[in-house]
């Protein structure tokens, strides 16, 4: 499994990915990493862990087709069979998501449906979940489509909302639980 990361901040998802495949608990490579933020943390772990690394973004290409063709460029380039939106911001576009329709991979820190959509990531996730008096949270993980958080699930699992949970006090305990969870994720899905 030839994975490449697209992510828009810190890739600590993409680093639990890539601290499984050094440690043998995921037969998986590491491709490639795209990010659309030239100061994103994601691409100085990839730096660090010798993986080829892109700032790709309507700063670098202006035109939404040119960027599509781009990412989809570098993806094919490196040989990627499964691409895994770790954190990353934007939508993409139809001729990357057609090439790799049913093999892009989003996790969500949320049981979607509920809490998903434009505009809810990170800790607005954590702040809606418990804004709605949830007594329990999760990670999606799910087949990325032309909407925010819409495509088939592929794997979920709980979390608790603990009384007293602030949005850091959440966050930190779905944070842990989404990496172990989507590392688990991707080794069933490697060996199918």
């Amino acid at each position: 499994m030839k994975i490449g990361f697209l992510a828009s901040h810190r890739g600590s998802d993409m680093q639990a990915v890539l601290d499984a495949c050094r440690a043998g608990r995921l037969h998986a490579t590491p491709a490639v990493v795209i990010s659309n933020n030239g100061d994103a943390e994601a691409l100085v772990r990839a730096e660090r862990e010798g993986i080829p690394h892109y700032h790709l973004s309507g700063t670098t290409h202006s035109d939404p087709e040119a960027l599509d063709a781009a990412i989809l460029d570098s993806l094919v380039g490196h040989g990627v069979e499964w691409v895994l939106l770790a954190g990353y911001l934007k939508k993409l576009g139809p001729r990357t998501l057609g090439a790799f329709r049913g093999r892009v991979l989003n996790i969500h820190p949320a049981l979607l449906p509920k809490h998903g959509g434009q505009g809810l990531y990170g800790d607005r996730v954590h702040a809606a979940v418990l804004a709605a008096g949830e007594r329990e949270t999760g990670v999606t993980i799910h087949l990325v489509d032309e909407e925010y958080d819409h495509g088939a699930i592929v794997a979920q699992c709980t979390v608790p909302v603990v009384a007293g949970d602030t949005v850091a006090s959440l966050s930190a305990r779905v944070i842990e639980r989404e990496h172990v969870f989507l590392v688990e994720t991707l080794e069933r899905l490697a060996v199918q």
